[in-house]
């Protein structure tokens, strides 16, 4: 016979709420606090002593460096730029230059990347084995050889100007760069730009409208052909008939050197070509393993539904993949900005040998110069997982 407990004897059996102090929540945010604050007394003492430091060896601290003269000239500027410009016009003009490389070889790696990765999985022999052996020796190499390789096995071999190679009266490469035309706007110019935004207003509603029309129909619309159609033909039509609204000036040889046009330099056709070769290495194997993650039935789902294999690819497979592409994608984007820096090796006035190398070494502003050039790296490459987190949210939301 069971014995009815009384309340108090249930009270004791109920788990009682532990004391202020010996809150495992309460240990937690306290031990947090201690180590933050450790962290924080660190920076301090170690912000003050290098202050003593500089101020033991009269070095002066501070920003008023950026007004300066900055005494030297760069060999590329995509804004004006001379010897009496200010050190604040350095670090612009090697941000620019930064970001041209970054750009341009994202660019060149993302579309040559997604050219090998699906032949890396292409049925036909020759083209898988040649995808293949593309893969395993430019990610083996490493980059710094490939740009050494690219400038000086291959640049600096290249004729003096006045044996260059040509093409017409217009492109001439030799070892100083490769030399183009250089288009003049004139003022009519500006309707070419309005028909150009025009039409990309008219894509964008074009693919909005392709989209629903899918959801609600199952039809299928040729947006991009229609789309690049559209961009061809409209400004080009306004462009002529206008009368051709741009003026060419072509490069010419003189003396020892070609004047007009607009060259690129060796320096930088060597990096991107680096860069972009080096990172798509990586990016065809992203995106073998995107391709391969969707389900072996979706293809025969799309087969079965009598898609082409182009648009089994197009329509099915990569919409899916993109969303395990995107991460790893993002990291190969990361590592291109960041190893744009070795530009420096080969004298590429990027950031780095612009303002961390040479501003630095003439205003002996160590901690100001390198606190600005991290920072830089730091913002790129915050602002770029930003795009592609934005863009994988996305996907995400559509799936």
């Amino acid at each position: 016979m069971m014995i009815p407990e009384s309340p108090e004897n249930i009270a004791s059996l109920i788990p009682t709420q532990p004391s202020f102090w010996y809150n495992p929540r309460v240990h937690a945010i306290l031990f947090q606090l201690i180590a933050l604050f450790a962290v924080i007394g660190l920076g301090i003492f170690i912000f003050h002593n290098t202050l003593i430091n500089l101020e033991q060896r009269g070095i002066s601290t501070g920003f008023d460096f950026l007004n300066r003269e900055a005494g030297f000239g760069i060999l590329q500027t995509l804004i004006e730029y001379t010897e009496t410009s200010s050190f604040a016009r350095t670090f612009i003009v090697g941000l620019l230059n930064t970001l041209l490389v970054s750009i341009l070889g994202i660019i060149f790696a993302t579309l040559l990347g997604f050219i090998i990765g699906i032949a890396r999985l292409s049925s036909n022999w020759l083209v898988n084995k040649l995808a293949t052996t593309y893969i395993e020796i430019f990610r083996n190499i490493p980059l710094l050889l490939q740009i050494f390789f690219w400038y000086g096995a291959v640049l600096q071999t290249l004729p003096s100007p006045r044996q260059s190679y040509q093409m017409g009266e217009m492109f001439f490469l030799n070892i100083r760069g490769l030399y183009l035309p250089k288009a003049i706007i004139t003022e009519s110019f500006s309707w070419v730009m309005l028909s150009l935004a025009v039409v990309l207003v008219i894509i964008l509603l074009l693919i909005r409208w392709s989209r629903n029309r899918h959801q609600t129909t199952g039809k299928t619309f040729p947006t991009l052909l229609t789309g690049l159609i559209l961009l061809i033909t409209i400004p080009t039509i306004t462009f002529f008939a206008l009368d051709t609204p741009l003026i060419w000036e072509l490069p010419e040889l003189e003396g020892f050197n070609f004047v007009n046009g607009v060259i690129i330099i060796p320096e930088l056709i060597a990096l991107l070509f680096a860069l972009s070769i080096y990172t798509a290495a990586f990016i065809a194997e992203v995106v073998r393993a995107g391709i391969l993650s969707v389900n072996q039935g979706q293809r025969e789902a799309a087969h079965a539904l009598g898609l082409k294999p182009q648009q089994t690819l197009r329509l099915i497979i990569i919409p899916q993949a993109m969303q395990v592409t995107i991460p790893p994608l993002t990291n190969q984007y990361l590592n291109l900005i960041k190893n744009s820096s070795l530009a420096t090796a080969i004298g590429y006035p990027d950031l780095v040998a612009v303002f961390a190398g040479t501003t630095l070494n003439q205003t002996g502003q160590a901690i100001e110069v390198m606190t600005m050039t991290m920072s830089v790296y730091l913002l790129l490459s915050l602002l770029t997982s930003l795009l592609m987190n934005w863009y994988n949210a996305r996907l995400v939301i559509r799936k």
